[in-house]
C-alpha cells in the first residue's frame, strides 16, 4: 500500500512514518505540510492512499480532498485529524473521503482503518458513532445540493482569511491578480459580505480556516 501523509506539522508526519513503516505491506511515498503541496504530489507520485490532516495552510484539508478525489479518483483519502465533530465528517465525506478517524486512535486502530478502507472502500474509527454514522454517511452521499461557492472560490476565500494578499493568492494558485480580484468580488457579492472580518467569520464557521 503506497501511502502519502498530509499534516502541517513535521513530528506528525515523522512520527506516522515511524509507526507506517513497521509494517512490511506500507510504504510512504511522499510527504506534505499543506493542501496545495498535497494536490501537486497526488498528480505527480500517485499513491494508493492519503492520509489528510484537515486543519491545513494554503488549502485546508476539505478542499485538498475535493480536488485529489476528483482529479484523481483511483486515489482514495482517509482524514486522520483531531476533529471529532459532525460537521467535519460531514464536509470530509462530501469531498470524497473514503474513511475518517481521529488523531486519538491507536497503531493497531490505524492499520485496520488503512486495510479496511482499502479493501471495502470505507472506514471510520471506533470514536466515530458507528452505524448510526454509516447511514448519516449514505444520506450525506445522496444529497446533491450545491455549495454556495465554487471549489475556486472556496480556495481564494481560504487564503484571503489567512491574510494572504491578492499577489501572493495568484502565486499560490497560478492565476492573475485580475483573476484572484474577480473572484474575490464574486465570493463577497454571493455571500452579501463586504469585509474581511466578515469574511473571516465565515471562513471559520464552514470550516476553511481554524481559530
Amino acid at each position: 500500500m503506497r501511502i502519502m501523509i498530509v499534516d502541517d506539522h513535521k513530528i506528525i508526519r515523522e512520527g506516522l512514518r515511524s509507526l507506517l513503516e513497521k509494517s512490511p505491506d506500507i510504504e510512504i511515498v511522499a510527504e506534505a505540510g499543506d493542501g496545495i503541496t498535497a494536490v501537486q504530489k497526488a498528480g505527480e507520485i500517485s499513491p494508493d492512499l492519503v492520509l489528510m490532516d484537515i486543519s491545513l495552510p494554503n488549502l485546508n484539508g476539505i478542499e485538498a480532498t475535493r480536488k485529489i478525489t476528483s482529479e484523481y479518483p483511483g486515489i482514495k483519502v482517509i482524514a486522520l485529524t483531531m476533529y471529532s465533530e459532525k460537521w467535519s465528517l460531514d464536509k470530509m465525506i462530501k469531498a470524497g473521503a473514503c474513511g475518517y478517524i481521529t488523531k486519538s486512535c491507536d497503531y493497531k486502530e490505524l492499520i485496520q482503518a488503512l486495510n479496511s478502507c482499502e479493501e471495502n472502500g470505507f472506514c471510520l474509527g471506533r470514536g466515530i458513532a458507528g452505524l448510526v454514522v454509516k447511514d448519516y454517511v449514505a444520506q450525506l452521499k445522496n444529497n446533491h445540493s450545491e455549495p454556495a461557492l465554487t471549489a475556486r472560490e472556496r480556495e481564494i476565500l481560504q487564503l484571503i482569511a489567512e491574510g494572504k494578499t491578492t499577489a501572493e493568492a495568484a502565486s499560490l494558485l497560478i492565476l492573475s491578480k485580475k483573476t484572484v480580484e474577480a473572484h474575490r468580488s464574486r465570493i463577497m457579492n454571493k455571500l452579501g459580505l463586504y469585509s474581511l472580518p466578515e469574511l473571516v467569520r465565515y471562513a471559520i464557521r464552514e470550516g476553511l480556516i481554524s481559530i
